[in-house]
């Protein structure tokens, strides 16, 4: 049996409704230190990780590990109906995962556990030569402004300058982010260059409704990296397949 009481929920409510865009069933593993999540989109394309620290929330009772698949999009409208000063509490009765929404009325949600055929995902072993971390709304805006011309953005990083760049039939977006108070970019080499798909990363940076700030890693035609994270209560990532371009 296991009870837990979030008093800000805005933690799980964006996430839900963030990692809902991705994938719509997701199997959560409820460990005694965290609620988890690993899923990948069904395009193989997207990976989503999410931890939900036990120090998130006001009560958390987990005597053991339990893994529970649930409908996203079900558990979604739940969340959007919790205001932002209402206590959620999470728990299992009778097969079914229960919702309570504490706030000037006491409302009650069930929706069903799931079985999820799927195996475990493992989080790949990924390794990351270059990293940008910098405001959330320095990335939205780039990403918005390149998304007028194209389906695709090309991330540049080197020493002393972090580029974003699309470009459509006969047009060009360059956005050039350089080191500051709010920017950090560490190199471990002179140059990486790949590019990504617009599509999903309008989906990931929604993260900045957790964090101010993003986590950006990457190397050349290699995976992307984004990581939103509050100490302490919660971390949501996303690894993002590279678009190799042909010769």
């Amino acid at each position: 049996m296991m009870k837990l009481t979030l008093a800000e929920p805005k933690y799980l409510k964006e996430s839900i409704s963030i990692i809902s865009d991705l994938v719509s069933e997701a199997r959560f593993k409820i460990t005694p230190e965290a609620v988890e999540l690993v899923a990948i989109d069904p395009a193989n394309v997207a990976m989503v990780i999410f931890k939900l620290f036990s120090s998130a929330f006001v009560e958390y009772d987990v005597k053991k590990e339990e893994t529970i698949g649930l409908n996203l999009n079900s558990l979604k409208q739940v969340l959007r109906r919790a205001k932002p000063t209402d206590l959620i509490s999470l728990s299992v009765d009778d097969g079914k995962f229960k919702i309570t929404v504490q706030g000037s009325t006491k409302r009650v949600f069930s929706i069903p556990i799931i079985d999820i055929e799927e195996k475990e995902q493992k989080i790949p072993e990924l390794v990351f030569p270059f990293t940008i971390k910098t405001e959330s709304s320095i990335l939205n805006d780039a990403i918005e402004d390149a998304s007028i011309f194209a389906e695709a953005v090309t991330f540049i990083v080197e020493k002393e300058k972090f580029t974003i760049m699309a470009e459509g039939d006969m047009n060009k977006v360059v956005v050039e982010v350089k080191p500051s108070d709010t920017t950090k970019i560490i190199t471990e080499g002179d140059k990486a260059r790949a590019k990504y798909s617009i599509e999903y990363l309008k989906k990931m940076i929604s993260g900045s409704k957790l964090s101010d700030e993003v986590t950006i890693r990457m190397n050349t035609d290699y995976p992307l990296k984004l990581e939103y994270k509050e100490v302490d209560k919660i971390t949501l990532s996303f690894i993002l397949a590279p678009r190799v371009e042909n010769e």
